[in-house]
């Protein structure tokens, strides 16, 4: 039977003899090697590749757990991550799975509940948890409304006229009609009415409603690509 070959991350030395120790008697696990940062993480996995990484999310930085493995499964996707961290912490542990991770092990976890993670990661058998799946369902909705918002205001910008684009670009940085009026020298009465075809456009009441929408698209990034 094939052993599951297993590397240990962890900045504590303590930590890691101690999993390694507890995965020695195991027969169907072998620890590979055991690594102090995220960086040398990456590095062995590069030369010699395990079926699973014990990874602890705060080694060299604050994130190194979650940007290593971001960096390993981009090259390496069969290999399988397990988080191993001291508290749970939800935001964390959400970067975490959205990196990429399949599990996390509390360090105090019992010597059972981690040999079952390791197993059933291995097996591919784990079901996301709970907690966890339903905000990676709602960040993916709310990503799928920020596309869709995205794609319509698009649209209507491509329908503005140059005019209306420039007077539109104003108002977001925070002029107010009489300071386009003066800027553009053309009569607060022109400005007004380019206003509201472009409100009209865009089917709003007011300014307001359209600066705040383009905010929530990153408007600024498309004023830059246009000068």
């Amino acid at each position: 039977m094939d052993k599951i070959k297993i590397l240990i991350a962890d900045d504590n030395k303590e930590i890691r003899d101690y999993f390694a120790n507890i995965l020695a008697h195991e027969s169907d696990m072998e620890v590979l090697g055991t690594v102090s940062s995220g960086m040398e993480a990456v590095n062995f996995v590069n030369t010699t590749e395990p079926d699973i990484i014990l990874m602890d999310i705060q080694m060299e930085t604050r994130t190194a757990g979650i940007d290593s493995t971001k960096v390993i499964l981009a090259s390496h996707p069969s290999v399988k991550v397990i988080i191993l961290t001291i508290l749970e912490d939800d935001d964390l542990l959400f970067q975490a799975y959205c990196a990429g991770v399949m599990d996390y092990i509390i360090k105090t976890d019992s010597i059972t509940q981690v040999l079952t993670s390791i197993r059933e990661v291995y097996d591919n058998q784990l079901i996301l948890r709970p907690q966890y799946a339903g905000k990676i369902i709602d960040e993916l909705s709310h990503i799928k409304e920020q596309q869709k918002s995205l794609f319509m205001f698009m649209n209507i910008l491509t329908r503005l006229s140059n005019s209306e684009f420039e007077i539109l670009k104003s108002l977001y940085s925070g002029m107010n009609y009489k300071q386009i009026s003066e800027s553009r020298y053309v009569s607060s009465v022109t400005i007004k009415s380019q206003i509201h075809s472009i409100l009209k456009k865009f089917g709003m009441r007011n300014i307001k409603e359209v600066i705040k929408e383009l905010k929530l698209i990153g408007f600024e990034q498309i004023i830059d690509n246009n000068n």
